[in-house]
């Protein structure tokens, strides 16, 4: 499965009958799939498809969907009010010896409100389905437009996501290879130290400083945190490559890598391993932030 951002746009419009129509899609970054819809009164019955197909579709993302539909002619009916009519005719019976008994001409008819009304003429059942039909089929090309925004998006971040491995196992690798951590530098330096305290108070246990010296060495060992570093290099590029909505797991692994980063940082006895594990921190911290745009 391709990598998706969770970023994207996408528009698609069509007509059906005299219906215009368009869809707006807009996905921004988000813990969960957040949908938000607009739709015009009369189309809110639409609601469930939408949220079906969208979810279908994407895991993660905070998206808007909007729809937008207007009728492209009017088509306007009459409608004769008999009953107002009765009435205006019985009442011309009742008063017809009081006021001229002429024939009503039509003007004079529609002048008298009530009477004849004047309406936009509505489309069947069919056309309303058929118009309906074509509605959804255009969310179905919108989302899979945004879906193809996002997948390019998500192919860019994954080279971006790549180079940021790259860095963290280089740092991983030149703390690991660092000439302090050898077993012969380790002993020479416990020695010197070991030498200085003696010198300084002879008062001290030769035999329980060298004991307490092995065991802070052995507090202050590397090998745990980069071999979990390793580890966590090899897991990061294992979820890259087979894509898919890996962005939690992807930031999880980011925060074991600070905390491992974090562990080096804090043991480090040597100017040179703290500077490399400062780095790290660094390229760790970019390598978060892109990940959060995943899906």
């Amino acid at each position: 499965m391709a990598l998706q951002s969770m970023t994207g746009f996408a528009r698609c419009e069509g007509t059906s009958g005299r219906w215009r129509w368009a869809w707006e899609l807009r996905s921004v970054n988000g813990k969960g799939l957040d949908l938000r819809l607009r739709l015009p009164p009369g189309l809110e019955r639409m609601e469930n498809d939408v949220r079906r197909l969208a979810g279908e579709r994407f895991s993660r993302g905070n998206m808007q969907a909007s729809l937008s539909v207007s009728a492209g002619e009017s088509r306007i009916e009459t409608v004769l009010n008999q009953e107002a009519l009765s009435a205006v005719l019985a009442l011309r019976d009742q008063l017809g010896g009081i006021i001229d008994p002429a024939p009503l001409q039509l003007d004079t008819l529609l002048a008298i409100p009530g009477i004849i009304e004047f309406r936009e003429t509505e489309d069947g059942d069919e056309a309303i389905a058929a118009r309906d039909a074509d509605i959804v089929e255009g969310l179905i090309t919108a989302l899979a437009d945004l879906r193809q925004m996002r997948e390019l998006e998500g192919a860019a971040l994954s080279r971006v996501l790549l180079d940021h491995i790259a860095t963290i196992e280089g740092l991983t690798q030149t703390i690991d290879r660092d000439p302090s951590r050898s077993p012969q530098e380790i002993a020479g330096r416990l020695a010197a130290q070991v030498a200085l305290l003696m010198d300084g108070s002879g008062k001290l246990d030769r035999d329980r400083l060298h004991a307490e010296a092995a065991l802070l060495a052995t507090r202050a060992d590397l090998r745990e945190e980069i071999d979990r570093l390793k580890a966590h290099v090899v897991a990061a590029r294992d979820l890259l490559s087979k894509g898919g909505p890996v962005g939690r797991k992807l930031d999880f692994l980011a925060q074991e890598f600070n905390r491992e980063s974090n562990t080096i940082c804090a043991k480090s006895n040597v100017a040179a391993v703290t500077a490399a594990g400062i780095e790290l921190k660094v390229a760790i911290d970019q390598f978060r932030e892109q990940v959060q745009n995943l899906e």
